[in-house]
């Protein structure tokens, strides 16, 4: 399996760019699974719902199932950061791709997304310039970007462009537990 990690700010256009690789991916008969960090307190079964009522009677673990998905809720007895390579650890394993959106302190390597900000808006500071996991930037404003890059610049706005690079360099992104990404050389 592959795993590439893709992280920035809010609001830098990660969810859109992850989600149009997938479909790129996906379109090429590879098989893609995502990984999302969320803030604390998210939802995904709604108030009323038989998984919600489950849970808010005291269920640990909700698992809902049909013939064609299955998604299992747990609660945690204790809030701490959720590990990427736990998660990464209950996923298929014969999956081709996993795109991780978040975890930008983990040890994948990730492709940092970063758009510039708008008038009045506070700088947003870069981490491709002292962190080794970096190793792409996806960017809709190179000409704005604070430090010039070692990494590849990549189009934010050309999805098929990150794919592509993403498969033309997937022996960069071939997965092992633990292990540092190597920083990126030309």
């Amino acid at each position: 399996m592959k795993v590439v990690g893709f992280a920035g700010y809010s609001g830098s256009g990660k969810t859109t760019l992850v989600e149009q690789v997938i479909a790129l991916l996906v379109a090429q008969g590879l098989r893609v699974s995502a990984i999302k960090h969320a803030h604390h307190g998210f939802d995904m079964d709604r108030p009323g719902k038989d998984s919600w009522r489950h849970r808010q009677a005291g269920a640990r673990e909700v698992l809902v199932a049909s013939d064609q998905r299955m998604a299992l809720l747990r609660e945690f007895d204790a809030a701490g950061a959720p590990d990427v390579h736990g998660l990464l650890a209950r996923l298929d394993a014969q999956v081709d791709w996993v795109l991780v959106e978040g975890f930008k302190a983990s040890s994948l390597p990730r492709v940092e997304v970063w758009r510039a900000p708008a008038a009045g808006q506070p700088a947003r500071p870069v981490h491709y310039p002292e962190d080794a996991g970096i190793v792409a930037v996806a960017t809709d404003t190179p000409e704005r970007l604070p430090h010039a890059p070692a990494q590849p610049v990549l189009d934010l706005n050309a999805p098929q462009g990150v794919a592509q690079w993403l498969l033309q360099h997937a022996d960069r992104f071939d997965y092992r537990a633990g292990l540092a990404p190597r920083p990126w050389r030309p």
